[in-house]
């Protein structure tokens, strides 16, 4: 399955590390219903940005699981491909 890492700009105003611990952990819980898995999560809080890694047939499902789970949705989603 393709290797995605999705990059949310700009979290909302007030959002911090526990808002985005509680929203990956409503992205695993509906994950499944999209053939997704999220993998891992990075957060940069004085930037106000994320970065999820997920395995997704597509990066529309991938989205599908944020728009579901939180509302979230990523602002760009690249295909990666490990170790390059």
């Amino acid at each position: 399955m393709p290797l995605f890492m999705d990059v949310h700009e700009k979290l909302p105003e007030g959002a911090n590390a526990a808002d985005v611990a509680d929203a990956h952990a409503a992205d695993l819980q509906i994950q499944d219903r999209h053939g997704v898995n999220y993998l891992r999560y990075w957060m940069d809080e004085a930037a106000g940005k994320v970065f999820c890694l997920v395995d997704a047939p597509n990066p529309e499902a991938a989205a599908a699981v944020h728009k579901e789970a939180h509302g979230l949705v990523a602002d760009q989603i690249y295909e990666v491909v490990e170790g390059s």
